[in-house]
């Protein structure tokens, strides 16, 4: 599988010896070491120095969005399914200083706090088959895209202007669809639920979502009446409740009670309001669309999917490395970051083959030598 891997993105290497450090990364990547920045990396491959690695990362030709489509339709040839939906977060990398490309002090989620980190806004496919990362981009706020010094000097081009998340997610999903990505729904948290941008976009798609939305959040439950949708849930009576599962989670079925409410609008296609109460009470709010009618037990399998972007981050972490870099320049990040995801789709996908194989025990026995 890593052949093939390697064999997708070879073309877009010029010379020899790119190519095959970037092979040689990607080997080191794959493998059990304790730290995968490019001194390790560089080690384990047997190099002299960490130089030849550096490079590959900062200097040498090649496009790693290029290596981003390869990636992209790896996975899709691998691991579409009907089922699949396309999971949009964010996750943070803790930093010391101020020279990395887009740092600041700002909320992580990695720390649940306030810290010095970059924010990559990714885009996951969550298959029945198995989970991927498609593609990232790194969030550079304000503080720096008013600097045009400070991001010349980080390598940051000069047209990247300043972008929200949500609309780093959109340019992802938008990208993902026009290539041909096979996934029939969208699913977020409150970040991005809240763009009507994204929504809007996501619908002339013809892409269903389930994106979370703050209580505080208001919808169209009439034609002429506009209401929070914590007060939504306030009106609903007990028959309004229905429990199911979202799907299996670490510690078996994830059981929620869910009511699903339709709201009123204009446009094609049908929206709602989804709502889960867990087993203390607390409420989370879900905004829906869908271009034709489905059952409730779909949207809530689509809810369920976001969970899955935790569990691929802290694979990516844990397994290949992904927040293990030393690097600070804009282009060194982005070709780190799609080299450590092309190593956890090579891992992903090798698991689903293995997981469809039929058990040794089932195959049929080798024939006996003939006397």
């Amino acid at each position: 599988m890593l052949d093939e891997a390697l064999a997708r993105i070879g073309g877009r290497f010029a010379r020899i010896e790119p190519r095959t450090t970037a092979r040689d990364l990607l080997l080191a990547l794959l493998a059990p070491l304790e730290r995968k920045n490019c001194w390790w990396l560089a080690e384990h491959a047997g190099h002299a120095t960490p130089y030849r690695m550096q490079r590959l990362l900062r200097d040498a030709v090649w496009d790693h969005d290029q290596v981003r489509d390869d990636l992209r339709d790896f996975v899709s040839e691998h691991l579409a399914h009907p089922d699949a939906v396309l999971v949009v977060d964010e996750t943070g990398f803790l930093k010391k200083g101020t020279a990395s490309a887009g740092v600041q002090r700002q909320y992580c989620g990695t720390a649940g706090r306030i810290e010095n980190s970059q924010v990559g806004v990714f885009l996951a496919y969550a298959s029945p088959l198995g989970r991927a990362l498609l593609d990232r981009r790194l969030y550079v706020p304000r503080s720096w895209t008013d600097d045009p010094d400070r991001c010349t000097v980080a390598g940051i081009p000069p047209e990247t202007g300043f972008a929200t998340k949500p609309l780093l997610a959109l340019r992802m999903l938008t990208a993902a669809l026009a290539a041909g990505i096979s996934a029939g729904w969208v699913t977020a948290d409150e970040a991005y639920g809240r763009d009507p941008l994204l929504r809007a976009t996501l619908r002339e798609h013809g892409v269903g979502y389930v994106l979370a939305v703050a209580r505080n959040h208001y919808t169209q439950v009439t034609t002429r009446v506009k209401e929070r949708v914590d007060v939504t849930e306030s009106w609903l009576s007990s028959l309004a409740w229905q429990r199911r599962s979202c799907g299996p989670g670490s510690k078996g079925e994830r059981f929620y009670d869910w009511a699903w409410v339709s709201i009123h609008d204009d446009g094609p296609g049908l929206h709602s309001l989804l709502i889960r109460r867990n087993s203390v009470g607390e409420l989370a709010f879900y905004r829906c669309w869908s271009p034709r009618p489905v059952p409730l037990a779909t949207l809530v399998r689509v809810a369920g999917a976001r969970w899955a972007v935790e569990e691929t981050f802290q694979q990516a972490k844990g397994q290949v490395g992904l927040d293990h870099y030393q690097c600070r320049g804009w282009t060194a990040w982005h070709r780190f970051t799609i080299l450590a995801m092309l190593a956890l789709a090579v891992l992903t996908i090798v698991t689903a083959a293995n997981a469809a194989a039929p058990p040794a025990s089932s195959r049929s026995p080798c024939p006996k030598p003939a006397d």
